[in-house]
């Protein structure tokens, strides 16, 4: 679609309803003509005079079941009701129907002064068409939803950006995919910060947006509202003074270490080790303070509070602990990727990227070619033919789904480990169009 948008340049806000409607198997076969009649390459040509106004809009192409109805309607003498009668019949492709229809419009073609041969002709066309013909309507509610949101993309792309990940925060796939568009974007995602972030993902400035605390996994809208309560009167100094200060009756340990993977408290500590191995304490010792101000000694409060303020010394994470991690509170690798580790040795000798395999077209069906990715996870499907591996693979470029089959599976399941590198030998299955009967949506399912 973005290449034909390049092509077509379209101009109007007519033209990307058609190209919405082009844009499917079937009438795909017509977007060069309409392409090269929009730019005066090619002739625009009627077969009635009368045609013009009907599909002039889009350049001679028939391309919606209402040109095929006001065709029926203006040359064939149709009644509205009966014209979708047509319709309906084209797109069901029923062979009696359609030669009675057939009939009922060379008559009446004739009656408004067609010959036989060119209405029989025309209605040749219009069956061709009818068949996978769209609506214009539905295609201009599409049209109009991507004009806008391109719109809002295009001139304030953090606050786009930002509104859609919190749109699908709880959905840590989606919450990815914009991330990885918003990186090609040139949009820098800020990394959450338990001083900075609020809970929904915010833009700061036009080109960056600042994570939101409610997309961090086993948190809880209830817990980070009450951290942002806690947050007014002041930003937090460590660990220790956030526990002090949260309700620990919504933020519990579970919720700070989930906030501590995330690198949310980065900001006070980057040894995440040492604040995740602390975490007990700083509970412990905010425990002892609460209990500490129902008392009267003022002397034992300030000694006691003074005491446990210092992280547990532990070795800091590696950079492959430190991603587990994120994955483990994110859904996804954050500040880098795993594959990051390998990627120059693995470069050595395989040098196709998975974005490349996933954007290769049906020349490529049949080949084989070697890849290399970090294991995001793996799911066992049982079809009539016995068991199969779906494997998430994943590089610094993107991800892909390898299917592995029986025997291949089998023989190499104690090798699929999730976080670990793999490299296989995949070939690629041609790309699938699915038909359509004029109403749904077309796709392409790929394979390997």
């Amino acid at each position: 679609m973005r290449d034909l948008l390049k092509r077509a340049r379209p101009d109007r806000f007519e033209d990307l309803i058609a190209l919405v409607a082009l844009y499917r198997p079937g009438p795909m076969d017509l977007i060069p003509d309409f392409v090269d009649r929009k730019h005066g390459r090619q002739r625009v040509e009627y077969l009635d005079p009368r045609l013009e106004t009907i599909l002039g809009p889009t350049y001679g192409v028939m391309v919606y079941q209402e040109q095929v109805m006001q065709i029926a309607q203006v040359i064939g003498a149709y009644t509205l009701g009966g014209a979708d009668l047509l319709r309906r019949a084209m797109g069901k492709k029923l062979p009696e129907e359609m030669a009675q229809h057939r009939g009922i419009f060379v008559a009446g073609a004739m009656k408004n002064g067609v010959n036989e041969r060119r209405a029989n002709e025309l209605f040749s066309l219009m069956e061709k068409f009818a068949g996978y013909g769209f609506n214009k309507s539905h295609a201009a509610a599409y049209a109009l939803v991507a004009y806008q949101t391109e719109y809002f993309k295009a001139h304030y792309p953090a606050a786009f950006t930002a509104a859609n990940m919190s749109a699908v925060m709880d959905d840590t796939d989606k919450v990815q995919l914009f991330a990885l568009d918003a990186r090609a974007h040139d949009i820098e995602i800020l990394p959450p910060d338990i001083n900075q972030s609020g809970f929904r993902f915010e833009p700061v400035g036009e080109k960056t947006v600042r994570y939101g605390l409610g997309g961090i996994k086993g948190t809880g809208e209830s817990a980070i509202q009450s951290v942002l309560e806690a947050r007014t009167e002041g930003p937090f100094v460590d660990l220790f003074d956030f526990c002090r200060r949260v309700d620990k009756r919504l933020v519990n340990r579970r919720v700070i270490e989930s906030l501590v993977r995330a690198g949310a408290f980065d900001v006070l500590s980057d040894h995440r080790a040492s604040l995740m191995a602390t975490v007990g304490v700083a509970l412990g010792s905010a425990e002892q303070a609460s209990r500490m101000a129902h008392q009267e000694s003022l002397f034992g409060e300030l000694a006691d509070t003074a005491a446990a303020t210092a992280l547990v010394d532990v070795p800091r994470w590696s950079e492959k602990e430190r991603l587990q991690n994120e994955k483990l509170a994110l859904g996804y690798y954050f500040s880098g990727h795993l594959f990051d580790i390998y990627r120059d040795e693995v470069r050595r000798f395989i040098r196709l990227r998975l974005a490349e395999l996933a954007s290769a077209t049906g020349d490529f069906a049949g080949r084989s070619y070697w890849v290399a990715g970090i294991i995001l996870g793996f799911r066992v499907q049982t079809t009539a033919s016995g068991r199969m591996g779906v494997i998430q693979l994943a590089d610094d470029s993107g991800r892909f789904e390898i299917v592995a089959f029986r025997e291949v599976f089998e023989k190499h399941r104690h090798k699929l480990r999730e976080d670990e590198l793999l490299v296989l030998e995949v070939r690629l299955r041609a790309p699938r169009m699915r038909a359509t009967n004029g109403e749904g949506e077309g796709g392409q399912d790929y394979g390997a």
